[in-house]
């Protein structure tokens, strides 16, 4: 498709958008279908039909009747020959139409234009039109905004029928060697014109000085040659109507660049500007330049050198001594940018997207680098995605710009590590220093004057303390970095807006907050929010402002639908507002008052029981007896577990008094000496048994429990059960079987408190005691054995002499 349908298709953008917001069915691309005709299965809710790219040679009545929504159609590329009146009679909405590119042959006869009075844009270039004399039907069109038109032959009064219409803009595609009659244009009510040369040389007639002489816009586009055309043209008047002057995809060579530049700038336009510039045979030497001018403003975009072998100076030169208040080269590889010769009147520069490197403005003599002070009137700097490297370096080429008061510096690659002072002007208000990739350290690196600073998307952790106060910083936009708090206001006093977006904030302290008595705007909004208690506060300060707005002082950007818990995994995603803690949850006083003092009151008492009571070895013993008690009662349910009593005495002693068991009361009490059957733990124990069930067996069946008494009997654990176990015998069986010998002399206030049993027995029980003198332990024997002495079952004993 050829370019002067640029505009056309620039102009449906916005009702494409429109479009795709309604229905995916108001949408119908049926272009390069190979098609005939108009399809007949068209969507009744069509809004945007594009057919082109076909073979459909005529339009009929009745062919968009089902559409009666339509609002874009693009028929180019048709080869159409024909379309009848009534073919848009269903369409009342259309409001743009492209015909280019197809065969339709008389402007005079397209009588379809009588049902499309609400067309906007209509594009009609690249058909077979000799003449551009437009038919009657063309004067419908009342709200028509842009048209496009072709033909080879322009003539005086072919455009009287769109006298009354009012365009913004008229484009004239000019397809084969044109023939022009002088002021054939002034019948066209344009703001804007633009021509399309298709690649040819500028025509040699009347064509361009109609064109200054009634439009405001002028937009030359696609030219080859023909300057000269254009610098007599200029020269021959200072005023003239137009205003702004842009010429687009050109080829052209130095000094006919620099011509028409300095014939422009003695003429009254006030705009000039170029895009998409190939430059030939660029110069060697400084280029004369017009001093002054009423030019307001110099655009270059997109513009090359198509030599290798020329002076960078002589053509730097050129352009930063232009005498404008706004100069702008952008899109385009300069690596650097002289100083001008004199006080410079330019208020505004914009070097965008260009490859400047930090020696900009500077220049060399000898081994000293030489600032540049011409630039004094400079007010705007836009230095936009260049090779800026060093910031501190950066701030000494722009020192002398007294006046300088907005500096964009954003998408460079920045280094500054603190150590240098930097020497911005005082006069800048507007910083933007976002996308250079810096550091915390940038902090040291300011204008002090500074009011609105822009720092999104950088390495900027957190804001050092100690940096120089910004006494007038109004506005911080610190999105997209890496802090993981709110910062600190001390240092910026009168900051009324706070930007924080896509940062690393997890739960924001609202106590640094107050450090910012003027802040009005804070956006904390895409962070990754962790909801826990420390988040509270924050989520408490976010539904007052979306319920108490304007009241509490403070609005929270973008609350609540960008704020979402990232932590824990159960409310991921959800939104912050949703979010409930219960307050018992967070709150360590009611924790404790609820949880941790009753549970230490019941430690307490619990322990204080046990210390007291002995509770957990009663609890125990009580345990084991019911358990062996229950095994005992299992096991005399069998006849063969029937058995009675088999030992005159279980003697329950201390290990380390085993010797004395062995050395002197088995030797007295078993055997001819005794003649008693003795129960003891290291004989008659069953190996494969529980220790507990051992002691309760051997004590069930033995006569009489024997204790023998001493500092180690009251230490050992076991034997505390087997006096346990053996009380609770004698209670059951209601005798007294229980015998206690003293072996050494035991205080009582060397018993143990859980031996109270035994403290009762021997306050109320006559014991033994083991004499030192060898000549009363006779009597001692005797005595045991008399204490010890009884019958056993006649058939155990007769088992035992066997």
């Amino acid at each position: 498709m050829g370019p002067s349908t640029a505009f056309l298709w620039a102009a449906a953008v916005l009702v494409v958008l429109q479009m795709c917001n309604s229905s995916h069915d108001s949408i119908v691309d049926r272009s390069s279908r190979n098609l005939s005709s108009v399809p007949t299965d068209l969507p009744l809710d069509a809004e945007y039909i594009d057919l082109s790219c076909n073979h459909i040679h005529q339009l009929h009545k009745g062919d968009f009747k089902n559409t009666t929504l339509l609002r874009f159609l693009n028929m180019s590329w048709n080869g159409l020959e024909l379309i009848d009146t009534e073919t848009f009679h269903d369409t009342p909405l259309l409001e743009n139409l492209d015909l280019s590119h197809n065969v339709l042959r008389n402007l005079s006869d397209q009588h379809y234009l009588s049902f499309t009075g609400n067309l906007r844009v209509l594009n009609m270039a690249w058909n077979k039109f000799e003449n551009m004399t437009l038919g009657r039907e063309f004067s419908f069109l009342r709200k028509l905004e842009s048209l496009t038109l072709g033909a080879k032959v322009i003539s005086l009064g072919d455009f009287k029928n769109i006298a009354n219409v009012t365009l913004y803009c008229l484009t004239l595609s000019l397809e084969e060697e044109l023939d022009y009659e002088a002021n054939s244009l002034m019948d066209v009510s344009a703001e804007k014109i633009q021509l399309d040369l298709n690649g040819r040389e500028i025509p040699q007639n009347e064509l361009f000085a109609d064109v200054l002489s009634f439009f405001v816009e002028v937009e030359v586009r696609n030219i080859s040659g023909g300057y000269q055309h254009v610098k007599m043209q200029l020269s021959k008047r200072a005023i003239i109507s137009t205003r702004s002057l842009s010429v687009n995809n050109i080829v052209i060579d130095w000094n006919d660049l620099t011509q028409i530049v300095n014939a422009t700038l003695y003429t009254s336009i006030a705009h000039l500007s170029a895009s998409d510039v190939a430059i030939n045979n660029p110069p060697f030497f400084d280029t004369p330049l017009t001093e002054t001018s009423s030019m307001q403003s110099f655009t270059v975009s997109r513009a090359v050198v198509t030599s290798f072998f020329f002076s960078q100076e002589a053509l730097y030169n050129f352009f930063i001594n232009l005498p404008v208040e706004h100069c702008a080269i952008v899109e385009t590889s300069l690596i650097h940018m002289t100083c001008p010769k004199k006080q410079s009147p330019i208020l505004e520069l914009d070097f965008s997207f260009c490859a400047l490197s930090d020696s900009i403005f500077s220049r060399f003599e000898g081994q000293e680098t030489v600032e540049c002070k011409t630039l004094g009137n400079v007010q705007n700097l836009f230095l936009v995605g260049n090779n800026l490297k060093n910031l501190q370096v950066v701030s000494k080429r722009l020192q002398y710009m007294k006046s300088l008061q907005h500096l964009d510096l954003s998408i460079n690659s920045f280094v500054y590590d603190g150590s240098l002072e930097c020497l911005w002007p005082p006069s800048i208000t507007v910083m933007n220093l976002s996308s250079g990739g810096l550091t915390d350290n940038v902090f040291k690196c300011l204008p002090i004057g500074v009011e609105t600073l822009d720092l999104q998307n950088n390495q900027i952790s957190v804001i050092p303390q100690f940096i120089l106060k910004l006494q007038n910083l109004s506005s911080l936009n610190l999105n997209a970095n890496r802090l993981r708090d709110l910062p600190i206001c001390d240092d910026f006093p009168k900051m009324t807006e706070l930007l924080l977006k896509s940062n690393s904030l997890h739960a924001p302290s609202l106590i640094k907050l107050k450090s910012c008595p003027n802040l009005k705007i804070l956006d904390a909004s895409d962070n990754p929010f962790t909801c826990t208690c420390p988040l509270r506060h924050f989520i408490r300060l976010g539904i007052q402002t979306e319920y108490e707005s304007g009241h509490s002082g403070l609005e929270l950007l973008n609350w609540p639908e960008s704020y979402h818990c990232i932590y824990p995994e159960a409310v991921r995603n959800s939104t912050l507002e949703s979010f409930q803690i219960p307050e018992i949850s967070c709150s360590a006083s009611l924790l404790a008052a609820t949880i941790l003092v009753p549970s230490v009151v019941l430690i307490v008492t619990i322990f204080f029981l046990c210390q007291r009571l002995d509770v957990p070895w009663y609890v125990g013993m009580i345990w084991q007896w019911t358990r062996a008690k229950h095994r005992a009662r299992m096991r005399q349910l069998r006849p063969e577990d029937m058995v009675g009593i088999e030992f005159h005495a279980f003697v329950s002693y201390s290990q380390h008094d085993s010797d004395w068991m062995k050395n002197f009361l088995l030797l007295n009490l078993e055997g001819p000496a005794g003649g008693l059957r003795i129960c003891h733990h290291e004989k008659d124990f069953v190996p494969g048994k529980t220790i507990m069930e051992n002691i309760i067996t051997c004590v069930e069946k033995s006569r009489r429990s024997v204790f023998v008494l001493s500092a180690h009997f009251v230490k050992s654990e076991w034997c505390h059960y087997e006096l346990y176990f053996a009380s609770h015998q004698r209670l059951s069986q209601g005798s007294d079987s229980i015998v206690l010998v003293l072996l050494e002399p035991l205080p009582q206030y060397l018993i143990p408190s859980k031996y109270y049993q035994l403290k009762s027995m021997m306050n109320r029980h006559t014991y033994l005691e083991w004499p030192q003198d060898k000549a009363k332990h006779r009597l001692f024997w005797a005595n045991l054995r008399a204490a010890l002495q009884t019958d056993l079952p006649s058939k155990l004993v007769s088992e035992t002499e066997e």
